[in-house]
């Protein structure tokens, strides 16, 4: 086999040991002399990869390295087993229940944007577009973050690889100065989550308030070199799907319009399905029989439910599921002729797990920017999503919990991601979202107010559901869930339009914000009680032979 080249950079005072692969330099230990290094060796050119490493970790085994090329992603680190779970902790006060602000275990190999240089693998491809580190930090940690982070939300996947280290003792944490936080803070989130970071911090004790009056002049200098979000170009592959069966799954409730138009697109697919299975939860009286008569040209499979329940119904649907991989979409959407086929070379080309695709919903307005950008996935939309079957396998199907409650989705996409799924949103792949106004969680009074609409109506709030506190509170410290809390009580203030319409959205706030805690709590408590009863999550049996049609 031949190896990559890979140039090798080592962090430290150290001597730097005998390299097979490529260049080898030296560089000290601090941000400044690690970012001229990168540079120096971009400009050197030729290499696939440049390896940053601490030599108080030993010698880089080159066997190793070129291993970890060869594995799925674009950067690969072992910077969780190098003590940067959970920093920065300021982040916590912005986007304390994200996806990705949950940290997988430290002896998994996961998705993970915590990088840390002094193990760090990254294809030059990537730092010559996204640029390498940034020199103006005060410690390696802080400059680590900042690239992972940048990286990750700009397109590149990053992957944790505890075996990098092989059986070479682990570093302390060194912490992270309360300076490169806020500079973090600063270059990553903007301005005014950076100063709503330090106001938190400020009341919580975190900072003194000399500190902030000294840290605030930091964050206004640290502004001026605020990166922008600058996606990594890729040439999408349009020669490789891999070979393996496909089942498309569909629950559906008194929706049958909506249910015609899409099994009709799925009829039309360029990679036709090798199994449609339809999990109708309509009452018996209204229940519709002769959707596979209608539907003879695509492999349909109806399953009858006498009870309705989104998490019990897609769980029924998976259990009968034959393909080797499943694709989940809602009975009103719309979909391109070519989704599947999309959803697999997205699959294929980066060896994923979880290919999702994003919704363009009706009368919702554009996508948000970060929706726009092919990059590590942090949802998993139900309506728009291929997962491999040995990824169900790995992380079990849907937490019961969820059953008449909203974020089922999130949470299986969660327990994914936590288990080393390498999960991708491709923003091309896309559905057209109805939002139909009847049936599907509606039925249950779920999803009456959505963010979209808390934006644009005076008397919407879009406050937590108590599956969605459930959620936060499985993966999540209790600091977290309190700060998500706090944002979402403050989000009842906030409204798009003119001035007038933001001073009235602010005062009906004010006057319902007794009524907008009492609910808050009274669903803390609720999700409390639901944590005593679950999760209670089904595993995926054994591949069936053929369908099962009820």
């Amino acid at each position: 086999m031949t190896m990559s080249r890979v140039d090798l950079l080592c962090i430290g005072e150290m001597e730097c040991p005998e390299w097979s692969l490529g260049a080898a330099e030296v560089c000290r230990a601090e941000p400044r002399s690690v970012a001229a290094a990168v540079s120096g060796l971009m400009e050197r050119g030729g290499s696939e990869a440049i390896l940053t490493w601490d030599p108080e970790l030993g010698s880089p085994d080159p066997g190793t390295i070129s291993s970890a090329v060869e594995c799925p992603g674009d950067v690969w680190h072992a910077g969780l087993a190098l003590g940067m779970v959970g920093l920065p902790g300021l982040l916590e006060y912005v986007r304390p229940t994200r996806m990705l602000s949950a940290d997988p275990p430290i002896e998994s190999e996961a998705t993970s944007w915590r990088v840390s240089l002094r193990a760090c693998l990254i294809r030059t491809e990537v730092v010559r577009q996204l640029g390498g580190p940034n020199g103006d930090f005060v410690s390696i940690e802080g400059c680590s973050l900042e690239l992972g982070h940048r990286y990750a939300e700009s397109g590149a996947l990053p992957r944790h690889l505890p075996w990098l280290l092989g059986d070479r003792r682990r570093i302390d944490p060194q912490g992270l100065p309360i300076e490169d936080e806020i500079r973090f803070m600063g270059m990553r989130v903007g301005g005014f989550w950076s100063r709503w970071a330090m106001v938190r911090a400020l009341l919580g004790g975190r900072i003194s308030p000399r500190e902030f009056s000294r840290l605030s002049e930091l964050n206004t200098l640290s502004m001026s070199s605020e990166q922008q979000r600058r996606p990594l170009t890729r040439t999408l592959r349009s020669d490789n799907v891999e070979p393996g069966s496909v089942t498309v799954l569909i629950p559906t409730l008194d929706r049958y319009e909506y249910l015609e138009t899409l099994l009709g697109q799925v009829a039309e697919q360029t990679v036709l399905p090798s199994q449609v299975i339809v999990v109708d939860q309509t009452a018996p009286e209204r229940r519709r029989s002769d959707l596979q008569t209608r539907h003879p040209n695509i492999p349909l499979e109806v399953v009858n439910r006498e009870e309705p329940g989104q998490c019990s119904s897609r769980n029924a649907g998976l259990q009968a599921a034959t393909g080797d991989y499943l694709v989940f979409l809602d009975d009103d959407d719309e979909i391109p002729d070519d989704l599947i086929e999309r959803h697999q070379r997205t699959l294929a080309q980066f060896s994923a797990d979880v290919s999702s695709g994003v919704a363009e919903e009706v009368g919702a307005g554009p996508l948000p920017p970060e929706f726009e950008v092919l990059r590590v996935s942090d949802v998993f939309p139900t309506n728009n999503t291929m997962v491999r079957r040995s990824a169900l396998e790995c992380s079990g199907l849907f937490d019961l919990a969820y059953e008449r409650g909203p974020r089922a989705d999130g949470d299986l996409g969660m327990r994914a991601y936590l288990s080393g799924a390498l999960m991708v949103l491709n923003p091309e792949i896309r559905v057209l979202h109805h939002h139909a106004p009847a049936g599907g969680l509606r039925t249950h009074r779920a999803r009456a107010v959505t963010y979209a609409s808390s934006r644009s109506r005076l008397l919407h709030r879009h406050l937590p559901a108590v599956t969605e506190i459930y959620l936060a509170r499985r993966y999540f410290s209790d600091s977290q869930v309190r700060e998500s809390l706090l944002l979402r009580v403050l989000g009842t203030f906030s409204i798009r339009g003119g001035r007038w319409k933001k001073l009235a959205k602010i005062v009906l706030g004010a006057v319902l914000l007794p009524h907008t805690l009492l609910v808050v709590f009274w669903r803390y408590r609720m999700a409390t009680r639901v944590l005593e009863d679950y999760p209670q999550i089904p595993d995926l049996q054994d591949r069936p032979i053929g369908g099962s049609v009820k």
